[in-house]
């Protein structure tokens, strides 16, 4: 269950050591903050406004829209992807020229970086406002690649690889399972638009199926249990990677899904049950082992996997007070979360240590930076005075309206946040001083202090807090939300709660030496048992079979034809039998007229089969073109006189080439190849080969040419909209507008292809 495997470090460099920036990287750099300021403010002056939509076709046909909306739950997610982001931004213009000077790489490798995080912003924002599934699907495959770029930021390091890959196959599996959930719905409901979805679903098998697979793809991006294990791995990206990703951003499109696709899941309360199982669980698996973690960031890691475990309790919970808790604790965790990486980054940095056991006693000599992150450590804790205590009064208040098992349960799990936010903050600026400190830029500490004032505004100043939580959960539940939090100096379940949790924190801190060996034991299980054990074993299985079939089919030509010939024939037969077949394999009735063109399929189904028998060179070129020349003759039967003519041409045009290259092989070469004996193997397997794939090609044929031809073609519909296309014919049309773009498709692939050729050559070149 992760690894507390320390950070390589270079050589200390300190800021004197960083070189002035190249106008790129100035640009990348003020671009990634007007971007983000301007859409954080664009965001809440159109929340503030009301909101509003943009719907535009995009793919008219399939019922693919551009459809847009800026609602509640849009404006928190949004305004925190480019809120935090503006403060990532700013950090990382200092950290990043550090972190790039410690591992001896070139300063313009920033500029790369500030791309990367704003291509993620960007996408995070097309994400929260889609209404569309596709699009949806689009962005949420857009979040999954910028993370693995990000994440893999090191790249000559092996574990920052490792960490990407792995983060890239869990959060793209669930991607697949978003991209099914869209194609169920489309295909039962006829649309892919989010409301009209909402509005035609009801309970049964196939909301349960869509549902399923909505949460799963979700649980397994906010990194719930079991699929929980990829986030402490990816702790190996620079920490501004780990502050955005992993509290305001990638994590939280997890829940954000489960969040705006809500109203699909709650048609099964089965489905609800389970979510408040995953997100309890969660809380409470990564929470203990958070309290064992030595390094920082992956204390910081597991505490995020059970923070969302909150949230996604609190979804499974469901109704008003679920939904209006879970909008508030995401609103509420993300600035104290990205302000406590920071300051894990800074703390790093000054001293060059990463784990708890080797620092300490840093508050007398970096005051502002530890003031500040107690701040957001106790925001985190939901102590008074920070917005984080509404976040656990609102928790406590669904968990008692759902039942006395789900408040004892709330109320433990928060007594371990409470202790593991202490033990984080205490280790490393209480007690003595195990590491000395060395002066960091400014810019390393006021966006944390930034942030640690906006979980102090929310504790005295919540309600415009408590409003756009309020909003998100109506866009959640599509209905109104009420929704209040203040402070009550009384004794109501929320208030007792809050208590047991301070004493319940209280007494783990003191009593750590007791219980420690138990959620060590269980961490030490996890890494031995657990699922990231199995994703290791299922993913070296996969690469060993990866190298058979390599092996297998790198050969000769034939190994490769027969390993893509036999999957091919093998999935095209489980459609068919799959299929319907009343009124699909029909013998039509034979004509006088069809005695020629019979005539010649049967020359060239026999030309075909006489390939191959002979073994010398010349006769089977002339056998080879029998078999085109036959097919053109049926064409000329068919009455297409053009084709048949051009067919024609093709095939002596090839004939001749053939020979040409023949008559430049030495003799002793084809005499040799002609005298070579088959392997017995291949005796069985080229015939079993030929019969799967000609006795498929002559079904699929036979089914197709006996369906009638549908009343509505899209041939139909081409030569309907030619006009709109300015062409006078389709075929013209076709031409100019399909196969031109198809051919700038391929020029955009060979000219990619060519990148990646100059830019390896310029690698291989580099090296020393």
């Amino acid at each position: 269950m992760g690894r507390n495997d320390q950070p390589r470090r270079g050589p200390a460099a300190g800021p004197a050591a960083v070189a002035a920036p190249d106008p790129l990287t100035l640009v990348a750099r003020w671009t990634g903050l007007a971007l983000s300021a301007g859409g954080f403010a664009a965001l809440l002056i159109g929340w503030l406004a009301g909101g509003g939509s943009a719907d535009l076709p995009w793919a008219p046909a399939m019922g693919i829209r551009l459809a847009f909306e800026l609602d509640g739950l849009a404006a928190l997610y949004g305004m925190l992807a480019t809120g935090v982001g503006f403060f990532i931004f700013a950090y990382s213009s200092r950290y990043i020229p550090l972190h790039l000077a410690h591992a001896g790489r070139p300063p313009r490798e920033e500029a790369r970086f500030h791309g990367l995080i704003l291509l993620f912003m960007v996408s995070m924002v097309g994400l929260v406002t889609a209404q569309d599934m596709i699009l949806l699907f689009i962005f949420w495959d857009l979040t999954a690649v910028a993370s693995y770029l990000l994440i893999g930021y090191d790249r000559a390091e092996r574990e920052s690889r490792a960490s990407a890959l792995m983060a890239l196959l869990v959060t793209g599996v669930s991607a697949l399972l978003l991209l099914i959930a869209a194609l169920v719905g489309a295909s039962v409901h006829g649309t892919f638009s989010l409301p009209e979805l909402f509005d035609a679903a009801a309970p049964g098998a196939t909301a349960t199926l869509m549902g399923s697979l909505i949460a799963a793809a979700g649980l397994a991006k906010c990194a719930q249990v079991p699929l929980h294990f990829w986030l402490p791995r990816a702790m190996a990206a620079p920490t501004p990677v780990s502050a955005y990703l992993h509290s305001a951003a990638m994590v939280a499109a997890g829940v954000f899904l489960l969040a705006r696709l809500h109203p699909l899941i709650a048609l099964d309360g089965a489905l609800l049950a389970a979510l408040a199982g995953v997100g309890l669980a969660s809380t409470f698996v990564a929470g203990l082992i958070a309290l064992t973690r030595d390094t920082l960031k992956q204390l910081l890691a597991y505490s995020t996997i059970a923070q969302y475990g909150y949230v996604v309790f609190l979804l499974g919970l469901g109704g008003e007070k679920g939904a209006a808790a879970a909008a508030f604790y995401v609103l509420a965790h993300a600035p104290a979360k990205s302000a406590l990486f920071l300051a894990s980054g800074a703390v790093s940095e000054a001293t060059g240590e990463t784990a708890l056991s080797r620092l300490g006693g840093l508050g007398r000599r970096m005051p502002v930076l530890a003031a500040a992150s107690g701040v957001a450590a106790a925001g985190l804790a939901a102590l008074p005075l920070t917005i984080g205590f509404f976040k656990d009064e609102l928790y406590f208040g669904a968990a008692v309206e759902a039942g006395a098992g789900y408040a004892v349960a709330t109320v433990a799990a928060a007594a371990i946040t409470l202790a593991y936010s202490w033990r984080f903050w205490s280790g490393v600026f209480l007690g003595p001083e195990r590491a000395a400190p060395r002066a960091i830029p400014a810019t390393l500490v006021w966006p944390v202090v930034a942030m640690a004032g906006v979980v102090a505004l929310g504790g005295v100043l919540v309600r415009p807090f408590v409003r756009l939580a309020a909003d998100a959960a109506a866009a959640t539940l599509r209905a109104p939300v009420s929704l209040s939090a203040s402070y009550h100096l009384d004794l109501r379940a929320e208030n007792v709660m809050a208590i047991a949790t301070y004493l319940g924190g209280a007494l783990l801190i003191a009593t750590r030496a007791r219980w420690l060996p138990l959620p060590e034991a269980l961490a030490r299980l996890g890494e031995r048992l657990g699922p990231e054990r199995a994703y290791a074993v299922t993913l070296g299985g996969l690469n060993r079979f990866s190298n058979d079939i390599h092996r297998f089919e790198a050969r000769d030509l034939r190994d490769r034809v027969a390993s893509v010939l036999l999957p091919a024939g093998a999935l095209v037969i489980a459609g068919l039998i799959a299929s319907p077949v009343g009124g699909v394999y029909e013998v039509g009735a034979f004509r006088a007229d069809d005695f020629w063109l019979i005539l010649a399929l049967v020359a060239a189904s026999g030309a075909a089969l006489a390939t191959t028998i002979p073994r010398h060179h010349l006769t089977l070129v002339l056998i080879f073109s029998c078999v085109g020349l036959s097919l053109a003759l049926a064409y000329a039967f068919f009455g297409a006189p053009d084709v048949a003519l051009v067919a024609a041409l093709i095939e002596l045009t090839f004939a001749l080439l053939l020979l040409g290259v023949l008559a430049l092989v030495p003799p002793r070469v084809l005499r040799r190849e002609q005298a070579l004996a088959s392997r017995r193997s291949r005796r069985i397997r080229d015939p079993l080969v030929a019969l799967v794939a000609g006795g498929v090609a002559f079904a699929v044929a036979w089914g197709a040419l006996s369906s009638p031809t549908p009343d509505e073609r899209i041939a139909d519909r081409h030569i309907e909209l030619t006009p709109s296309a300015h062409g006078s014919d389709v075929v013209t049309v076709i031409l100019a507008d399909f196969r031109g773009l198809d051919t700038l498709v391929e020029i955009t692939v060979v000219l990619i292809a060519l990148l990646g050729i100059v830019t390896l050559l310029g690698l291989r070149r580099s090296r020393p």
